[in-house]
């Protein structure tokens, strides 16, 4: 016991003189003082954290309406509000530049070189969970003008069923959006189409309105109320077109999707709509088919089923669906009954070499203005009726990656009209580079 005391007495002196220990309440204010640091860069870190979840909604967005199909783009995401408070905005640019030819008998019997479907976004929050979008095309394939013309533009409340506790369930967009029918609209663009060319029926049209889209359990839905008719300025008829969609994925590799549309009833008198807002046949909208004199209104009703099933090098897919055309002309019964459908197929040879080939068909056996790759002059806006139409096409294509991809196409089309028993033949060469930035 005396050895263990005289050892800490001599210590103590030691212990004593050691600086370290000298400095102790220095050491501790430097802990605080790191410690305060650590505390301000995890508050950095979650910020930036929250930043780049909000940015990866931009990846979400981008993909959300297109999740039935891999190869499918929409238009990316708004990018979130700044720290600061002020909004950002996002812009982006899609474009093909292309070659078209169809021979003396299509649209483009000299052999052109053009821009196609090129187009201009702008995305910007608002506030927390709502964003607005805009696109500005600026020439279309199926442009009559040079004249730019004005796309989608609304306002999306995204998640609005979390504010009730049923997250996903509901968002809602008021604006002018573009119409829900079917699938293939979401895949029109250069980048996104495996082909150059649309299916004949080629499904698609932008009209003023509200919608809500969401998830439940298995299923996704999309569910708009829209104008109907073609004009930006006016509505000219009260009675509104009602639009739906919905899909569901029973297995990893399958996806079902069901769609419905009335276009109420649309004003045919010239002044007015003119044509219903849903596009039809390739290159022209639903429209009457007697002078608007004799029927001043018509409408359209029709559904479409489709089935894709993939694997991990491309996909098929099928759709099949019906049209029932009807106008007030007391004359007579001008109605009509249409039949449609198509099949596609991709296959990737290996990650940037794939080949596509898609068959599509339209059948009226009373006849209705369908253009095809025809001239607009006779198959649409003239007096000659289809009574049906194919179209074949093959294609090839490299994908330097996913902004910039080299399509080549040939297609075949062939016309029956309700005057003659003979077939007409048509043809597409088309080599494409799609980009965006």
């Amino acid at each position: 016991m005396r050895l263990l005391l005289g050892f800490i007495l001599i210590l103590c002196p030691l212990y004593a003189a050691d600086p370290a220990v000298s400095s102790l309440p220095e050491i501790l204010e430097q802990n605080r003082l790191l410690l305060a640091q650590v505390r301000a860069q995890q508050q950095t870190i979650n910020e930036l954290s929250s930043k780049m979840v909000e940015l990866g909604k931009v990846s979400e967005r981008h993909e959300r309406a297109l999740a039935s199909r891999p190869e499918r783009g929409e238009a990316a995401a708004p990018a979130p509000r700044s720290a600061g408070g002020d909004r950002e905005l996002r812009v982006s640019a899609e474009a093909g530049l292309a070659f078209f030819n169809t021979g003396s008998l299509g649209q483009f019997p000299k052999a052109e070189f053009r821009v196609d479907d090129a187009m201009l976004t702008f995305e910007a929050p608002v506030v927390r969970n709502t964003y607005f979008f805009a696109d500005l095309r600026l020439l279309s394939r199926e442009a009559s003008s040079e004249r730019p013309d004005i796309g989608e533009l609304y306002v999306d409340f995204e998640d609005v069923s979390a504010n009730w506790g049923q997250p996903g369930l509901m968002s809602l967009r008021v604006g002018r959006l573009n119409i829900p029918f079917g699938e293939e609209y979401l895949v029109r663009n250069p980048l996104a189409n495996p082909l150059i060319s649309h299916s004949l029926t080629d499904f698609w049209g932008v009209d003023e309105g509200v919608e809500i889209y969401g998830k439940a359990g298995p299923f996704q839905y999309v569910l708009a109320l829209q104008n109907g008719g073609h004009s930006k300025l006016r509505d000219f008829n009260a009675d509104k077109a009602i639009v739906g969609r919905l899909s569901w994925s029973p297995l990893a590799w399958l996806s079902l999707s069901g769609s419905a549309m009335r276009t109420g009833e649309v004003s045919a008198a010239a002044g007015t709509d003119v044509y219903a807002e849903l596009w039809i046949g390739n290159n022209g909208w639903f429209k009457g088919v007697v002078a608007p004199v004799f029927a001043g209104t018509f409408w359209v009703n029709l559904w479409q089923a489709e089935a894709t099933a993939r694997w991990r090098e491309g996909h098929l897919g099928l759709a099949v669906g019906a049209a029932d055309y009807g106008d007030n002309d007391r004359r007579g019964d001008n109605s009509r009954h249409l039949r449609f459908g198509s099949v596609e197929a991709v296959h990737y040879f290996d990650k940037r070499i794939f080949g596509a080939a898609r068959q599509s068909w339209i059948n009226v056996p009373r006849g209705y203005p369908l253009a095809g790759w025809g001239p607009m002059a006779t198959y649409f806006t003239g007096t000659v009726l289809t009574a049906d139409i194919r179209r074949t096409s093959v294609g090839i294509g490299y994908r330097f990656g996913p902004p910039l991809v080299l399509k080549f196409e040939y297609a075949w089309e062939s016309r029956l009209k309700t005057t003659s028993a003979q077939r007409e033949n048509g043809n597409l060469l088309g080599l494409e580079l799609g980009l965006k930035l």
